[in-house]
């Protein structure tokens, strides 16, 4: 039987937040959940596969745990479990494969069977309304993260997520809130709503502006930040709520993905660079000093130089203050990996480079627009005398400090940049 366990997680935010419960649903079952860097009977390792990089991810972590801890016992869990399950039973050197539908009762399974539990467990993902053990804190994020919703219906060619998160399905509305209560009970200032879609909300007549309108009433809950979120799916409503200056952060992370139409429409995205240039454009008007950060597939199949040189002309063009850059890959299930004409991973890696170098300047001014400004800074870890943390327009503050900062919101002048980062002080 299994006694301690630790966990590690890769991937996105609504990966971390399952991890949170997760962890406190193996110390309900009497486990005793360990750091990472301790030996435990049991790691489990939340899996991401978004991209190939994913999967080469997963089999590093396996290898150093294999290394330093012969004798412990792996459990691969999400999203690259669900969709390469025997495989990796197969080939990883694991001992346990569970997939998205089953992993919040490993912990149950476990104790109940021991280690006879069935090495691989896919028993399918339901498309229904879905509470969620409540998490009475993430200890590893001063920012707390919530599940509100998984999966999601737009099947992009490029992406597998549909088939390893299931069809879109929303928390319960009431569970949802009494687990963002829990969460600023345990003292959480920040919290971010996570989950694949998180725009298509919906319970009942509820939608996400429901639920920012929700959490905004809880007292000691001082910012709410959306993650990324598909602009098609942004409510008037919402953009009200963030320009009203209340507890949502004025940060958005819309997905553009590509900056020409042929290849918007290949990869299945339902808007046009047109749209997305008018609903920035009506986001900055609307909110004052948004940071509004993207994300930008480079090698989609037929990527050609003059495709690429548009899109590198609509993001330098558009107020975007940052980018996260993805290569492309092809996946076992998305519908793209039959297109023609992929791209070679040299001119891949090249024009990564170029978009990251040119997001790296974005960034840089739009950090510089607030500089000598007094703002309000989340603190989150210290280093070397040095404490971070982030406003709610998503710059990385540091200031000297003696004190303890963590989890305090303060107000902090801003002096100088250096990099991508900005140096403070404390008022």
């Amino acid at each position: 039987m299994f006694h301690t366990v630790s966990f590690y997680t890769l991937g996105c935010r609504l990966n971390q937040a399952e991890t949170a419960v997760l962890s406190h649903r193996f110390g309900d079952c009497g486990f005793e959940v360990v750091d990472f860097d301790r030996k435990a009977d049991l790691v489990v390792i939340n899996t991401c596969t978004v991209t190939e990089n994913g999967d080469a991810d997963t089999r590093r972590v396996i290898n150093r745990i294999r290394r330093r801890f012969p004798g412990t016992k792996i459990a691969l869990v999400g999203c690259q479990a669900e969709v390469q399950g025997e495989s990796l039973l197969r080939s990883a050197q694991v001992d346990y494969v569970v997939g998205n539908g089953a992993k919040m009762d490993l912990p149950d399974i476990l104790r109940q069977n021991g280690t006879e539990t069935p090495a691989l467990l896919l028993p399918g993902i339901e498309p229904a309304l879905f509470t969620i053990p409540t998490c009475e804190s993430d200890p590893h994020h001063t920012r707390a993260n919530l599940k509100i919703q998984d999966g999601c219906n737009f099947f992009c060619s490029y992406c597998e997520i549909p088939y390893a998160r299931g069809r879109s399905r929303s928390r319960d509305f009431d569970d949802l809130v009494r687990g963002a209560e829990k969460l600023v009970q345990a003292g959480h200032r920040e919290i971010v709503l996570t989950g694949i879609n998180i725009g298509t909300y919906r319970h009942g007549d509820k939608t996400l502006s429901h639920v920012v309108e929700a959490l905004e009433k809880l007292t000691g809950l001082e910012r709410i930040r959306i993650s990324s979120i598909e602009f098609t799916t942004l409510s008037d409503d919402l953009l009200e709520r963030l320009a009203a200056n209340g507890k949502l952060c004025r940060y958005l992370h819309l997905p553009l993905q590509h900056g020409h139409d042929r290849i918007l429409k290949a990869m299945n995205r339902k808007y046009t660079i047109a749209d997305y240039t008018a609903f920035v454009q009506k986001v900055v008007r609307r909110v004052p000093d948004v940071c509004i950060g993207t994300d930008v597939m480079v090698g989609f199949p037929g990527e050609g130089t003059s495709h690429f040189e548009q899109t590198l002309r609509v993001v330098e063009e558009l107020p975007l203050a940052y980018f996260h850059v993805f290569s492309y890959s092809d996946r076992s299930r998305n519908k793209s990996r039959t297109f023609p004409d992929k791209v070679a991973k040299t001119d891949i890696q090249e024009r990564s480079r170029i978009l990251r170098e040119l997001s790296n300047r974005k960034k840089a001014a739009f950090i510089d627009r607030f500089i000598g400004r007094k703002v309000l800074v989340l603190f989150e870890q210290e280093k070397n005398g040095w404490w971070s943390g982030v406003t709610d327009t998503f710059i990385r503050v540091q200031v000297r400090s003696e004190q303890a900062l963590h989890n305090q919101l303060l107000a902090v002048e801003l002096e100088k940049r250096e990099g991508l980062t900005v140096i403070g002080k404390t008022l």
